[in-house]
């Protein structure tokens, strides 16, 4: 049996990165995402219902993200569902989806905050890692930039 784990999710980041480095020196980035979704009801009524995800990039998309996004600005993700699972100090088990970053795209205009989640006008930028054509992967380190660039996504 076949296995595929993508996730596409496009919308406003609620709250500044988090950038923080492992013992090993590698650095991860966290971020929550707000999704919305417009639909309506039997009635003909519009209702829209947002969805909260937890992001987590590494290494040098972790540093990029860090530096050029901040809370409200647009982005598309492309990632990986990961299953997080401990014990909370009572001894419950506990267990949390988040989605591991692999390439995301910058949306709106330069310094754009808010807006809708499916924006997408002037402006878009792709950030993948160097030596991975396909979009990057999460962890490992990923070396300098072809030609010596600096991958500064605008």
């Amino acid at each position: 049996m076949a296995n595929f784990n993508k996730v596409l999710l496009i919308g406003n980041l609620t709250r500044d990165p988090e950038l923080k480095h492992t013992p090993s020196n590698q650095a991860v980035a966290t971020i929550g995402l707000a999704v919305n979704r417009t639909y309506n009801t039997k009635d003909g009524e519009k209702r829209e219902e947002t969805t909260f995800v937890d992001c987590e990039a590494w290494g040098r998309q972790a540093e990029v993200m860090s530096q050029y996004l901040a809370k409200g600005r647009p982005v598309m993700i492309e990632g990986r569902l990961k299953l997080d699972q401990w014990k909370d100090k009572d001894g419950n088990n506990r267990s949390k989806l988040r989605v591991v970053v692999e390439n995301f795209q910058f949306l709106g205009g330069r310094g754009e905050g808010g807006g809708g989640g499916g924006g997408g006008g002037g402006g878009q930028s792709n950030y993948a890692p160097a030596g991975n054509a396909a979009g990057g992967s999460a962890g490992g380190s990923e070396g300098p930039p072809p030609d010596g660039e600096d991958p500064i996504p605008f």
